[in-house]
């Protein structure tokens, strides 16, 4: 075992939970690297002082050059807002330090562009921070397709809805400015990353995206509350996902409908244990969905549980993605989904948004 210095950009909601991760890595997975969490970077040195003794950092910094140039930091994970994403990744490029960025990817397609320069010019380690689909449910959802298990998929339907912003009355925030934090920005990525990880690339789409509630307490909202689109898969499925802030009694709305020429699959992150999977095999008196529990037989479940039913959780995601950067780091090979495929998440966005101004179908390729 050889450890290895984490730096973390960020400290709250995120940050936490990649303080978490790589603390308890190890022991759940047996990695090869062992993380020390050796340095924290917040927005004012009181914060991060006070998530250097939460966490257990060894120091704690408010200026992220310092975090990224310390000798000591040897691999580094953004958590923070978009905004900040491309400078402190291609700094820590620059110095030939392996990044881990949580989604999306960079706060524009030109931002994502140069930070996928940035990480292929270095040949380091990159990856990007969508953890839903690492649920040992979406996880065997990929296998299934990939097997042919429910034939040649003809259509998906996905959504990312939330209702963090519902009430009319919340007060504006950070949030509800700049494109970047948009619904476009913050949760469409998720489902349009599953998408591509259970279809493959999309060819072209039309979109809508809205801003519902205008004006809030506190300030004028300058980006979008929901969104839909149309898609044509290159393999020639057809699909459509929705995204929304604003969608009542949503709490964790990621759920996806795959159907293919042989059967059909169903999940709902609400109920992240569990999948429905329909054979169009048996006595017709019989058929219909069938829920799966996930257990040790599906995907990075066992390392977490032993008891089938028993379910994983939202930290544990957290946790498969370090194993799986550490991974990266340690063997050289590139692991899913690295910069390049978070680019091409934000090149999706990037049409849909174009599309939604010119109320026409778009190529994804010309973005």
């Amino acid at each position: 075992m050889t450890e290895i210095g984490i730096g973390i950009l960020g400290g709250g909601y995120m940050g936490k939970a990649h303080a978490v991760a790589m603390a308890s890595v190890g022991a759940v997975f047996n990695t090869k690297l062992r993380p020390r969490l050796e340095m924290v970077c917040a927005s004012s040195i009181e914060s991060a002082e006070r998530y250097r003794q939460a966490y257990g950092y060894a120091r704690a910094t408010a200026d992220w050059r310092a975090l990224v140039e310390d000798s000591k930091v040897e691999a580094l994970v953004i958590a923070t807002p978009q905004v900040t994403h491309r400078p402190a990744a291609e700094a820590a490029f620059a110095l030939g330090k392996p990044v881990f960025c949580e989604k999306p990817l960079g706060a524009s397609i030109d931002d994502s562009r140069a930070m996928v320069a940035a990480a292929e010019a270095s040949g380091c380690a990159n990856m990007v921070g969508f953890n839903y689909i690492r649920t040992p449910a979406s996880q065997f959802v990929r296998k299934l397709i990939a097997d042919g298990e429910i034939g040649d998929i003809t259509w998906f339907r996905g959504e990312h809805t939330e209702d963090f912003y519902a009430d009319p009355a919340a007060p504006a925030s950070w949030r509800t400015n700049g494109a970047a934090n948009g619904t476009m920005g913050d949760l469409a990525p998720h489902m349009i990353n599953a998408a591509l990880a259970l279809l493959g690339p999309i060819e072209s789409l039309v979109a809508e995206i809205e801003t519902v509630h205008t004006n809030r307490p506190g300030g004028k909202v300058t980006n979008d509350d929901q969104g839909q689109m149309m898609v044509r898969f290159t393999n020639g499925a057809m699909g459509q996902m929705h995204f929304s802030r604003i969608a009542m009694g949503r709490k964790m709305g990621y759920a996806y409908e795959v159907t293919g020429t042989k059967g059909a699959i169903r999940f709902d992150q609400e109920d992240q244990n569990a999948l429905w999977l329909y054979r169009a095999e048996g006595k017709e008196s019989e058929l219909g969905f069938r829920k799966i529990l996930t257990g040790p037989a599906h995907p990075d479940y066992l390392p977490f549980c032993q008891g089938p039913g028993h379910g994983t959780g939202y930290q544990d995601q957290i946790i498969i993605e370090a194993r799986d950067f550490l991974h990266a780091i340690e063997s050289g090979e590139p692991v899913w989904p690295t910069f390049r495929d978070g680019m091409e998440v934000n090149q999706v966005v990037a049409a849909a948004m174009a599309s939604s101004r010119t109320k026409a179908w778009v190529n994804v390729t010309d973005f």
